[in-house]
C-alpha cells in the first residue's frame, strides 16, 4: 500500500528535523524563494520631499561636524528594506558642506557619483584634480580614488550621492582607507573626465525632436559610468508623458526641473509618485515606469541605475510597449 500524503508529508518533516546538525538545509523547501519565476525586489517605490528634508539636513550642520562625521549625510532609505538601500542594489544620500569646511580625504571600494543640488563654489578633489561643483554637475569619485570635499562660497552646498554600496555588503573585502591628512593634495582644473557639467547636457536633451528625450551620461570613450552603475538624463515636456518602460534595472531619480508624478508598477499594486524639484525617489527593479507632466515647464530628471551591473551579468532584460 502507498502511503498517504498525511504519511509522506510527516516523513519529509522528520527527515529534516534530523539535518540541522549536519549544517546542511533541504534546497528544494526554499526553491521558489532563491530562484523566483520573476524579478522579485524588497525595495518599494518611494519619494523623499527635498522642502522636507532640506531643514533637517541643515540642522545636521549644527549639531555635527564635517570632520567629525567624516560625511554628513542623510541617507535616504527604502521603507522595506535597512540602510544602505535606497533600492535593492543603489544607495542615496543628501551630504551637507558648509562654507570653510573640510569633508576629510579617504578613498573606498565603491565607486560614487554626485549630483550637485544647490550652491556653489564646492569642491570635490578626486586623485589631486580639484573640481568646482555647480548645480546639476554630475562629479564622479571612481573606485579607491583619494577624494575630498570643501566649501570655499556661501551658504550650504548639497548634493545627491550615488554609490553601489548595497552590494558590496556581501563582499568582506569591501572597506575605506582614511588618508594621513584632512585634504589629500590638489591643484584646480577647469576640465576634468571625473565631471559632467548640466549645460551640454540639456543641450543635447533639447536638440532632440518630440516630447521625450534621453541621454546617457558615457565616458569619452563609450563606456557608461561605471562598471555597476550608470546616469541618464531625460526631459518630458509640459503636458506630455515619457514612454512607458520596464526592465530589470532599479533606479534613482532627481529632479532638475519641473512637476509631475510617476506611475510605477501596475494594477493594483500601481503607486503614483508625485514630484516637484529638488525631489528624489526610488523605482525598484522590473516595475513600470512612466512619467506624466500636466501643465507648467517641462520638466528634467536626472537618474542613476545599475543597468551597467544588470548588463555586465547577463541579467538586463526589458519588456516592450
Amino acid at each position: 500500500m502507498s502511503p498517504t500524503t498525511n504519511e509522506t508529508s510527516a516523513a519529509a518533516e522528520a527527515y529534516i528535523s534530523t539535518l540541522p546538525p549536519h549544517h546542511v538545509q533541504p534546497l528544494w523547501t526554499v526553491m521558489n524563494a532563491m530562484v523566483p519565476p520573476m524579478p522579485n525586489p524588497k525595495a518599494i517605490p518611494f519619494l523623499w520631499n527635498y522642502k522636507e528634508l532640506r531643514p533637517l539636513l541643515l540642522q545636521s550642520g549644527e549639531v555635527v561636524g564635517a570632520e567629525e562625521a567624516e560625511r554628513r549625510v542623510l541617507m535616504l532609505v527604502n521603507p522595506t528594506c535597512k540602510a544602505p538601500q535606497t533600492t535593492d542594489t543603489l544607495y542615496a544620500g543628501l551630504q551637507l558642506i558648509l562654507p570653510n569646511e573640510t569633508a576629510p580625504a579617504h578613498r573606498h571600494t565603491a565607486f560614487a557619483l554626485r549630483f550637485i543640488i544647490e550652491g556653489s563654489r564646492g569642491f570635490t578633489a578626486v586623485e589631486g584634480k580639484k573640481i568646482y561643483m555647480s548645480r546639476g554637475d554630475v562629479i564622479l569619485t571612481p573606485s579607491w580614488t583619494w577624494h575630498d570635499h570643501g566649501h570655499e562660497g556661501e551658504g550650504p552646498m548639497i548634493w545627491l550621492d550615488g554609490l553601489d554600496l548595497p552590494m558590496y555588503q556581501f563582499i568582506p573585502g569591501n572597506f575605506a582607507q582614511g588618508y594621513h591628512d584632512s585634504r589629500y593634495p590638489s591643484t584646480p582644473v577647469d576640465e576634468s573626465p571625473s565631471k559632467f557639467p548640466w549645460a551640454p547636457v540639456q543641450e543635447s536633451l533639447d536638440a532632440q525632436k518630440g516630447d521625450y528625450a534621453e541621454v546617457e551620461y558615457m565616458h569619452e570613450d563609450g563606456g557608461r559610468l561605471s562598471r555597476i552603475i550608470g546616469g541618464h538624463a531625460e526631459r518630458i515636456n509640459a503636458g506630455t508623458t515619457s514612454p512607458m518602460r520596464k526592465e530589470t534595472s532599479s533606479f534613482v531619480f532627481h529632479v532638475y526641473q519641473g512637476k509631475g508624478y510617476t506611475l510605477v508598477g501596475e494594477g493594483e499594486e500601481q503607486k503614483k509618485l508625485q514630484w516637484e524639484q529638488s525631489d528624489t525617489f526610488a523605482v525598484p527593479h522590473w516595475k513600470r515606469i512612466q512619467h506624466v507632466v500636466e501643465q507648467g515647464e517641462d520638466a528634467y530628471l536626472f537618474s542613476f541605475s545599475d543597468r551597467p551591473l544588470m548588463m555586465n551579468l547577463g541579467m538586463w532584460r526589458k519588456e516592450e510597449f
